[in-house]
């Protein structure tokens, strides 16, 4: 038998990886990517391709990407479906800027002459936007994520953890994700406090994740406690300054910001006043990358109040792959080691 060849186009967005597959040889089924993405979960080719891509020795237990797919109808340029190593995610604010800067940079979308394009995608959370701008000589400068509309759903939530009971916020930004703030337990955000930032978001994740705060109230295909925001805030005067480590699915870290996730801040601020409209949020990850980010408009959702928020970051090609599974490798589809 003949190996099995998958290729990729791989980005890194504020230091988070983001793997792009644009041609997949399994037909997605579903009338739209929400269904498309009920199917990949319960696919097991489809499975066995993520594993494949994501799980060592071809990826880490860290990894991110993405299957381009057909969009819901003519409004979008594509769609996709995000996945990590434990499965298929709803919304994903890096993969979105790292998938705008490839459409301009591999000729999907051509460039607006205007400097600023913006390339339309349908994610299982809703229809996003990956604004991107170029510079005169047409090379990308940077990219706004602006997503669906993001709200609080649950403020002080007390969790019982290991380090005593905390209290969280919860809100919805595309995914669902709880906040801690991590001076509450004794944490600062920096790459030495890693494992124990780990431990407590895991933990607090699986103490809601069934619980009725993480309840989508109109969709249960968005239920569930996506991750767990470690935030630091370091405002001074007038900015506000904030660095974090979210750890998502179970026990990944993100190395960026995190673009939903940043979202889900800005949220929470705005619900308790911190931040108001047109204000920057200065959002610092555990790496030192930055994300920046803005409330564009003030909405309704479901009665409740909820934001527009913009987060503006940038992405950069960090190499093309063309991946052999060779049909005598015992360890196909891969292994993770946590």
């Amino acid at each position: 038998m003949p190996p099995e060849k998958y290729t990729s186009i791989d980005y890194h967005t504020a230091g988070e990886p983001f793997r792009i597959v644009a041609n997949l040889p399994v037909a997605l089924e579903g009338p739209d990517v929400p269904s498309k993405r009920v199917f990949a979960m319960n696919s097991p080719q489809v499975e066995r391709i993520r594993q494949i891509l994501c799980f060592e020795p071809r990826g880490h237990v860290d990894m991110y990407g993405g299957f381009v797919t057909a969009p819901n109808d003519d409004g979008a340029h594509f769609g996709v479906l995000f996945w990590h190593k434990d499965g298929f995610s709803t919304a994903c604010g890096h993969g979105t800027i790292a998938l705008g800067v490839w459409a301009l940079e591999h000729g999907i979308v051509q460039p607006d002459p205007t400097g600023v394009t913006d390339v339309v995608i349908d994610v299982p959370s809703g229809r996003v936007v990956s604004r991107v701008h170029t510079d005169a000589h047409g090379a990308v400068t940077h990219a706004d994520f602006i997503n669906v509309a993001s709200y609080v759903i649950s403020k002080d939530v007390a969790v019982q953890t290991a380090r005593g009971e905390v209290a969280v916020d919860v809100s919805f930004s595309g995914a669902i994700y709880a906040q801690l703030d991590a001076a509450s337990v004794g944490l600062s955000v920096t790459p030495e406090n890693y494992g124990e930032i780990i431990a407590i978001g895991r933990e607090i994740k699986w103490a809601l994740n069934d619980s009725a705060h993480a309840q989508h109230p109109s969709d249960a295909r968005l239920s569930g406690i996506y991750g767990t925001i470690v935030f630091e805030d370091l405002s001074t005067g007038g900015e506000v300054i904030q660095r974090n480590a979210t750890v998502f699915a179970d026990g990944e870290v993100d190395r960026s910001p995190c673009g939903s996730g940043t979202r889900a801040r800005v949220a929470t601020l705005t619900n308790r006043g911190f931040l108001t409209k047109g204000q920057l949020l200065q959002h610092g990850s555990i790496v030192g990358s930055q994300f920046q980010a803005v409330v564009l408009e003030h909405q309704q959702v479901d009665g409740d109040s909820a934001v527009i928020p913009q987060v503006t970051g940038t992405a950069y090609q960090t190499g093309e792959h063309t991946f052999i599974v060779d049909p005598r490798d015992e360890l196909t589809p891969g292994f993770v080691l946590r």
